[in-house]
């Protein structure tokens, strides 16, 4: 456990000197407040919290932000080492390659929950001071479970960067892989769904199939999880019409995340322990 701690240490310190950690947060920070000030615009003529605008805004950043962020921080963190021939001076030690791994995960997402509760916790603070609702009856639970889910999805990308970080034995083969993981995520997957839906026309594909295809895809479980977490979240969304038949719960939704996080960090693991230095 000590020598997991000395590599998290590492890794922190390491996130501050390179200037990545204040960075992210200042960028993040930036981009929640400008969201939720430009979002939370509208809301004066209506019922919805503007807290509730801010959780749904934020949402989507995060959907296409944080995942980059995790993949750029952990893409090189063992195929860069290599290549700087500084891994092979760290096995030296008597720390073993999961314990290098663990450390090195642990430490990247200490760095980035620092950046989301941080960006996402001002932006939060400042619409809910500046709003014309009391503090306390702004949408805090949607909110808290925005941060949680936030970090949840980034463990999932880091997990991901990982497996392609000890996978690869190039960075830059390890760069162009991560942005194709992306891409797919992020991007081509929703739009290959929907083009397979427009295509289909509702005739062979019912909806409980189209759910589960969906929360195969990590970052459509962390929107589900957020933009369902209320009757205020949901309208604004627009998913409001959904279906009780066709929602996931909580419990099945966070357990799916998990998932994503435990199964391509133990296949890092595994991959990192039979590489060839």
């Amino acid at each position: 456990m000590n020598r997991i701690w000395t590599l998290i240490t590492k890794e922190a310190r390491d996130g501050y000197r390179n200037r990545w950690v204040v960075m992210i947060t200042l960028v993040m920070t930036g981009l929640a407040l400008t969201l939720s000030l430009l979002g939370s615009a509208p809301t004066g003529t209506t019922s919805v919290s503007p807290l509730a605008v801010t959780v749904v805004s934020l949402s989507s950043l995060s959907i296409f932000f944080i995942p980059l962020i995790a993949l750029l921080l952990a893409y090189d963190s063992v195929v860069g080492e290599a290549e700087r021939g500084t891994l092979i001076l760290l096995l030296t030690h008597p720390v073993s390659r999961t314990e290098v791994i663990l450390g090195k995960f642990i430490g990247h997402l200490f760095l980035l929950t620092v950046a989301i509760v941080i960006g996402y916790g001002v932006a939060g603070a400042a619409i809910a001071f500046t709003g014309e609702d009391g503090f306390a009856d702004q949408e805090w639970e949607s909110f808290l479970r925005l941060l949680l889910s936030s970090t949840l999805l980034g463990a999932i990308f880091l997990s991901i960067g990982y497996v392609i970080s000890t996978w690869v034995t190039e960075r830059g083969t390890a760069a162009a892989v991560a942005i194709g993981i992306w891409l797919f995520f992020v991007l081509l997957y929703d739009m290959g769904l929907l083009a397979l839906l427009a295509s289909d026309g509702g005739n062979m594909i019912d909806g409980t199939v189209v759910k589960w295809v969906m929360l195969l895809n990590p970052t459509d479980s962390y929107r589900m999880f957020n933009l369902t977490s209320s009757n205020a979240t949901a309208l604004l969304s627009g998913m409001a019409g959904l279906s009780a038949d066709h929602r996931a719960s909580d419990a099945s939704l966070i357990l799916i995340m998990l998932s994503w996080v435990v199964v391509p960090l133990a296949a890092a693991c595994a991959i990192f322990k039979r590489r060839q230095l």
